[in-house]
């Protein structure tokens, strides 16, 4: 990563304007800057795309094979056009295409750079412009990238999500000279971020800097590091499986590509950097901020009783939840394989079809329940499972050819998004779901192992890659699509969990539960794996969410996040529910907006402290939240804080404590101290120290 003088100072000119005036504004609540991009960094990104993407005469950072075993060598000799032109204020795109005359194949890059974050994306597609089947296609990469400016790498991430406490557990990796790594989801899956390697983002760190990087791709991807001894590191990430052909006038994709560079060795920082870009350039808006954070209840669909006696405790609910409902649906499901059977588990919940309403439970729908929350200035959120048809006993079964066969992996058949005429009756029918019933949120779950197997078992031999291609276009469009059509909606991405959180997912919902790992009574360590959940994620997505279901300080506040819910209101539980929402109400902004620092060590072991703080410099606030866990030896610990003004005079309130004043240079030189008992957890918010007389 290297720039000419002159093109630094043509950076530097360039972005003046825009670092003096992000400058003031921190300055405004605190003399410490806001995490913030450099010059530097800006004009070393701007200086990348000059040279790695733009430049005539170098292969881009993207590659495939064409009718041969050896990679392309498109851009010295294909027919070549590029244009460019601004998004808005931040945003420019570029749009570069090669086409090869033999066969009429065009590869149309479209990348976007931002000039207020060190940043640049891409995807690329194929299409064939011809009149006959191209060549073979084949090991199509999004991204192909040999760096050889460093002697020594560092991978920075955290796993995927298993259900388990491990789950997000952070990783540093020295990449040594004979190094070689490879990520992906589970190998049945295509759940894009399943499985311990199935994290789709990497930090990956150099000697002076280095880069983070993102693949977007809600289908099977996977991403390599491969060291070439001393002579540097070779970079790809990809659809895992490609070697097919493209017939006339079909088009397919890379996954999206963004890269984030930073520079020194603040691997935090860099996180924070990579926070900060998401909320203002990912995360989904409403009303043009990014989605705030959230209070729920689980609901029925027709309780509006049992949603009223949340208000009347003082907890102003901001989404009524219905789910699946395990035995008690809300669509048929008495009809299909997974119908209940005589000393086996009731799973009738598994026979989805085609999304109709069950009238003998619900004659009205759901629309008197949807008015009645928005009467209260509730959003009301409905469950679907549209990709997994375990029942044809519906409308679907009717259309075979829009069902991708079950596999021993699926939990029935996959609904082929694939295929323009069932993704046009899709669209169709969801939207027409959402306008009759007054949803707010479509909340998507993708349940079983997932669509991999069915994808792979429909694909010829010369059309491998090609079913999950078109599969994971048209499930794209069909949330493009019902978002335009409905103004306002939110969706949420589930998919048995925190398991389908890719960049392009991230860029059109939020994760509402990132992990099924939550109930304590069937799985274990439940309270202490949250903390780490909340402990690794944190790095990585500002918005998540979870639900608990007892009603101890320990445990509720181990799942404190920015969408936090709990189970049934009842006078056993009455006051401790009130507290957790009005607590966790207080602590949810600085944990969607601020920049994150773990402050202890990650540790699933019961003999240690684990705690963090979300800062908030612009308006001098934030939370910090600590744990003793069971076995800790050590009665009290010392925490320093991060990002503060050394200057400035704070209040800082225990939850259960009271407030104390405290400079911020105590708070970062000496630390913060905290007591607590075995197995309990402490919140501390802090402000500014308000004016005397004020």
């Amino acid at each position: 990563m290297s720039y000419s003088r002159c093109e630094l100072l043509q950076a530097l000119c360039r972005r003046a304007l825009l670092l003096l005036a992000g400058t003031l504004l921190a300055c405004q609540a605190t003399t410490t800057l806001a995490v913030a991009p450099t010059a530097e960094e800006l004009a070393a990104e701007s200086s990348w795309v000059k040279e790695q993407l733009l430049q005539t005469t170098k292969a881009p950072p993207f590659s495939f094979k064409y009718g041969s075993d050896k990679p392309a060598a498109f851009y010295k000799s294909w027919d070549r056009q590029a244009s460019e032109k601004k998004l808005d204020d931040n945003r420019t795109e570029h749009v570069i295409t090669w086409t090869h005359k033999a066969s009429e194949l065009q590869v149309r890059c479209v990348a976007v750079t931002y000039s207020d974050f060190p940043v640049v994306e891409w995807t690329v597609y194929f299409k064939n412009l011809g009149k006959k089947a191209t060549p073979l296609l084949q090991d199509i990469q999004g991204l192909d990238l040999t760096l050889r400016d460093s002697a020594k790498y560092v991978l920075h991430g955290i796993k995927g999500d298993f259900c388990t406490a491990d789950s997000f557990e952070p990783f540093r990796l020295e990449l040594t000279e004979d190094f070689t790594k490879k990520f992906a989801p589970y190998p049945f899956s295509g759940k894009s971020s399943d499985g311990p390697d199935g994290w789709p983002y990497h930090n990956l760190q150099t000697e002076d800097g280095g880069m983070i990087i993102a693949v977007g791709w809600p289908g099977q991807w996977e991403s390599s590091f491969t060291r070439l001894g001393k002579k540097g590191l070779k970079v790809t990430a990809g659809q895992q499986l490609t070697h097919l052909v493209l017939e006339p006038g079909e088009e397919i994709r890379t996954p999206l590509i963004a890269l984030l560079f930073y520079q020194g060795d603040d691997v935090v920082r860099a996180q924070n950097l990579w926070r900060r870009w998401y909320l203002a350039h990912v995360i989904p808006q409403v009303d043009g901020k990014p989605q705030g954070p959230l209070k729920q209840i689980q609901v029925g669909g027709n309780d509006s009783s049992y949603a009223q006696s949340f208000l009347d405790a003082g907890v102003h609910i901001d989404l009524c939840w219905r789910d699946a409902g395990g035995t008690n649906t809300w669509y048929p499901s008495d009809k299909g394989p997974y119908a209940p059977k005589e000393g086996e588990p009731n799973n009738q919940w598994l026979n989805t079809g085609t999304w109709d309403i069950d009238r003998n439970k619900y004659p009205d729908g759901f629309k008197p329940f949807s008015d009645w929350c928005h009467e209260h200035g509730i959003q009301f959120l409905l469950w679907f499972e549209p990709e997994r048809v375990g029942s044809r006993e519906t409308f679907l079964g009717q259309h075979p050819e829009w069902l991708l066969p079950a596999t021993h992996m699926t939990v029935g058949d996959i609904f082929n998004l694939g295929n323009p005429e069932a993704l046009a009756w899709l669209i169709d029918h969801i939207d027409g779901m959402i306008k009759s019933e007054g949803l707010d949120w479509y909340r998507e779950d993708m349940n079983g192992n997932g669509p991999l197997t069915a994808w792979r078992a429909a694909d010829a031999e010369n059309r491998q890659g090609i079913t999950e291609n078109f599969y994971v276009q048209g499930h794209l469009k069909f949330w493009d699509e019902i978002v335009r059509k409905n103004p306002g909606l939110s969706i949420d991405s589930c998919a048995s969990g925190g398991r389908r959180n890719d960049l392009e997912t991230m860029r059109r919902s939020v994760p509402l539960l990132r992990s099924d790992f939550q109930f304590p009574g069937s799985q274990q360590n439940v309270f202490d794996g949250n903390q780490c959940q909340t402990y690794g994620l944190s790095s990585w997505l500002p918005f998540q969410g979870t639900g608990c279901y007892l009603y101890e300080p320990y445990e509720l506040r181990s799942f404190y996040l920015p969408l936090f819910g709990m189970g049934g209101l009842a006078p056993e539980n009455h006051e401790a529910q009130v507290t957790a929402y009005k607590e966790c109400e207080q602590v949810a902004p600085s944990m969607l907006l601020g920049d994150y620092y773990p402050l202890t060590p990650y540790s699933l072991a019961p003999d240690v402290w684990i705690g963090w703080q979300f800062n908030r410099p612009e308006v001098g606030q934030g939370a910090v939240q600590v744990f003793r866990r069971q076995d800790a030896k050590e009665s009290s610990t010392r925490l320093k804080l991060q990002g503060l003004d050394p200057k400035a005079e704070y209040e800082v309130t225990d939850l259960d404590k009271g407030t104390s004043v405290h400079s911020g240079k105590s708070l970062m030189d000496e630390g913060l101290q905290v007591e607590l008992e075995p197995r309990s957890a402490a919140i501390f918010l802090y402000k500014p120290k308000a004016e005397q007389g004020g």
